[in-house]
């Protein structure tokens, strides 16, 4: 019974170290290319609505400006925000 659950908890512990590793990267993404990234992925998800179609470009240059000021939480939070206001998927961060 005894070597049944250390079997099992080894089994437990190899499938579970991967996704703990998964999610310390993602934690560990620079909140720097974190804006780039969110940025960059509403300037290409916002170009295909044509010139006009939104009002959200001022959201978009005020968490662009607090990335540059090196608000960056204050910057991908409105980008998070702006994503789900428009019914955006907001993209896993990057490794």
């Amino acid at each position: 019974m005894h070597r049944v659950r250390s079997v099992a908890l080894a089994s437990v512990m190899a499938i579970g170290a991967p996704a703990v590793a998964c999610a310390q990267q993602a934690a560990e993404m620079e909140p720097k290319a974190r804006c780039a990234q969110l940025l960059a992925y509403w300037d290409q998800r916002s170009a295909s609505k044509g010139e006009g179609a939104s009002g959200s470009d001022m959201p978009r240059k005020a968490a662009g400006l607090d990335c540059d000021n090196r608000r960056y939480a204050d910057g991908i939070r409105r980008m998070e925000d702006l994503l789900r206001q428009n019914r955006y998927p907001v993209p896993p961060p990057q490794p």
